[in-house]
């Protein structure tokens, strides 16, 4: 392909990124609405990312297995042009299946709060085809060693997604009014805010779905793209991944059950509760140690294991399944957190205002917006600009992008100047990393994850918008992760590229299981409190970022 033609396949595939950011970022707005709507906790209110990112999970596994009884690879014969194609009509069919799915909803039907899961589920199933294709698509339109600026760039587009997706989500349940606790409530519960706006939404969806399918089949500047490798197959892999799916199924299966008897109170309910977050862990801990089983067993008997013999690939999955966790879970948890019950300790000590349903999107917007900062940052590399330009744009380009988050948001609820200001010191920090990365990836890493970890500490130990806004950098610590951890992850695989990067889009399970972790934290603790879960996500990532240098530099892989 063309230089030229290759900028016009990119600008084509960065459409299915503004997607994907879109849906998964109004989710922050989604979660707490059901909360209140279908009447229930925290973590069912977080089955809404278990649906949403499981998907990613179950649609990866399914081709993985497929491909192995068929001996051959299912996406690379279809090839990444039709395998996004197939993922759209995929994610059509989910979209509309949230009409009848919703059709006739009232406050507090449990019931239909499951059915919307399930049309989440086909949904995110398309967008697990789509990125399974669409991550190695973006590397392979060029260079491999500037692989990671074209997915930055690609994730500047989808990041732009995260940021306006809360807020017209809020304004088409809510509208444009800011409407008072009690008002919204009593709304809610006469039906006068009702799931039909959400099924327009969803129409509506739907049919961009068809267009961009449309688009992406009928584009001659779109080139079908095949791996050449042979497909190789990995039998030990795949029955890890089964045993490890039925574990999963089997602890969540068991706390759906624990629902579905009598309303308990008191002590019944505090046992109850207890039990339910021990299985959460037993689920999550279950990926880990299946994760370390795999790291050390592969690198004694590499036969049957495919790409997981190789470290840095079985290192990575990990990393995938904490970063996704740790930035899902921090926007899909910020709703409660900013809900907080007058009385209580935390956000209310420094007489931060309590939120409702309808107040969420700005600062949702605001958490996205961050991930947008960093990304559209990441993507200046792909413009080759002189040294000195680049300088200039590293400290220019992220203003822009918060001025383009305060711009959208000033539609729904303006920031405030003290917010405003208080956002931009922490873009500032995140401008500090950048000129110490100095585009390195593991540099990269290991400065974003301390700043990460520096943020989760700040807002588990103060209050008011200090602890507030230290929660919100977390967007703009997460922002240039992904492309780093899928670049050093595939690094040196050849052969085994497409299989390693099937493995890495299944650990999207992450957020999946993490969001749903830390809500149950949140009933039987507090929402403060639980994010320490953020903690150790960040944690993990800091230690990847030291341990995959030493792999790659074993191996003498370029990185």
């Amino acid at each position: 392909m063309s230089h030229q033609n290759n900028k016009s396949a990119l600008a084509t595939l960065v459409t299915v990124f503004f997607f994907w950011g879109f849906i998964a970022a109004s989710n922050g707005v989604f979660i707490p609405f059901c909360k209140t709507y279908f009447n229930i906790d925290q973590f069912q209110s977080q089955l809404v990312d278990f649906a949403f990112y499981g998907a990613y999970y179950i649609g990866a596994l399914l081709l993985f297995v497929i491909s192995g009884s068929a001996k051959k690879d299912i996406l690379n014969n279809w090839g990444y042009k039709n395998g996004i194609v197939y993922g759209l009509l995929l994610s059509a069919i989910g979209a509309f299946v949230m009409y009848p799915a919703t059709s006739g909803a009232e406050q507090g039907q449990t019931n239909v709060f499951y059915l919307v899961l399930i049309a989440y589920f086909v949904v995110a199933l398309g967008f697990s085809l789509q990125q399974t294709a669409a991550n190695p698509f973006a590397i392979a339109l060029g260079d491999p060693k500037t692989g990671s600026h074209r997915l930055n760039l690609a994730g500047g587009i989808n990041s732009f997604g995260t940021t306006i997706g809360p807020i017209v989500v809020s304004l088409v349940i809510f509208g444009s009014a800011t409407w008072s606790t009690d008002e919204l409530a009593g709304m809610i519960a006469d039906n006068k805010i009702t799931l039909v706006t959400v099924q327009t939404l969803y129409l509506g969806v739907g049919l961009l779905f068809l267009m961009a399918a449309a688009l992406f089949y009928f584009s001659k500047k779109l080139p079908a793209l095949k791996s050449e490798t042979a497909f190789e197959s990995a039998n030990k892999a795949r029955n890890l991944l089964l045993i490890l799916t039925i574990i999963i199924v089997a602890c969540f299966s068991y706390i759906f059950s624990t629902y579905s008897g009598e309303e308990l109170t008191g002590a019944a309910l505090e046992e109850v509760e207890n039990t339910r977050l021990i299985v959460l862990f037993v689920a999550l801990l279950s990926v880990i140690v299946a994760i370390l089983t795999t790291f050390r067993s592969a690198v004694k008997k590499p036969e049957g294991w495919g790409a997981m013999k190789y470290p840095q690939l079985v290192l990575g999955m990990l990393a995938i399944f904490t970063y996704v966790g740790v930035e899902v879970t921090i926007g899909s948890n910020l709703g409660e957190l900013l809900k907080q019950a007058a009385g209580d300790t935390g956000l209310n000590a420094l007489k931060l205002p309590i939120l409702n349903d309808s107040q969420l999107g700005s600062y949702i917007s605001l958490y996205w917006g961050g991930l947008m900062i960093g990304r559209w940052v990441g993507a200046i590399t792909v413009f080759n600009p002189s040294k000195g330009l680049k300088k200039a744009l590293l400290i220019i380009v992220p203003y822009v992008a918060f001025g383009v988050i305060i711009l959208v948001n000033s539609f729904k609820t303006p920031f405030t100047s003290n917010e405003i200001l208080f956002f931009a010191i922490c873009i500032a920090v995140q401008i500090i990393g950048f000129f110490l990365a100095k585009d390195n990836p593991v540099t990269t890493l290991k400065i974003f994850s301390f700043l990460g970890i520096i943020g989760m500490l700040v807002g588990l130990f103060t209050h008011g918008n200090i602890a507030l806004f230290a929660f919100l950098s977390g967007g703009l610590f997460c922002s240039i992760m992904w492309p780093c951890i899928f670049t050093l992850s595939i690094a040196g695989l050849g052969k085994y590229t497409s299989q390693g990067s099937t493995f890495l889009i299944m650990m999207i399970l992450g957020g999946a299981i993490i969001p749903p972790v830390q809500g149950k934290l949140a009933d039987v603790f507090s929402i403060q409190s639980s994010y320490w879960i953020a903690v150790a996500c960040f944690g993990y990532l800091l230690f990847y970022a030291y341990r995959t240098k030493l792999v790659l530099d074993k191996q003498g892989v370029d990185y």
